[in-house]
């Protein structure tokens, strides 16, 4: 089987971080003279790589966050916010005891920026997420609490 044809086959069985790192992981592997175990390993290590970078990406799409910020991004000095507790918080270990996060300030403190950097923090750690702001999230609530919607349909 040829380059071409290796390729063509990666890319039907969508073993995209395959395809994408063939070529580099073949040449350093010729020039090293690599075991043919050690060069599927490489292939494969870079299959599992893209697979987690593309499952990160999906989630931070559906968690449906405002905006892409980070921790270390926000400016902490001259806030009150306690910098340690927010990194802590970004290592997502409130997730393991179940519990949930809400950021209360007034406008403009950087509640929004900490929440979207702790919870891309989280996503990247495997977790999952979805962001709200309160308004949209008391709506949701409430839609919910008075019971499913009717549906009425017309005949002609």
């Amino acid at each position: 089987m040829d380059r071409t044809e290796i390729l063509a086959s990666m890319g039907e069985l969508k073993l995209y971080g395959m395809k994408a790192a063939y070529d580099e992981i073949v040449a350093t592997a010729v020039k090293r003279e690599h075991e043919p175990a050690r060069i599927i390993g490489d292939l494969l290590s870079a299959e599992i790589s893209e697979k987690q970078a593309r499952s990160i990406k999906y989630q931070i799409t559906i968690a449906k966050m405002p905006c892409a910020k980070e921790i270390d991004e926000f400016a902490f000095e001259d806030t009150p916010i306690n910098e340690t507790l927010v990194r802590d918080l970004a290592g997502g270990d409130f997730l393991e005891h179940q519990r949930n996060l809400v950021l209360i300030g007034g406008t403009g403190t950087g509640k929004t920026h900490i929440a979207v950097g702790i919870a891309r923090a989280c996503i990247r750690g495997g977790a999952r997420g979805r962001f709200f702001n309160v308004v949209d999230l008391v709506n949701k609530l409430e839609a919910e609490a008075r019971g499913p919607p009717v549906y009425s349909f017309l005949r002609q």
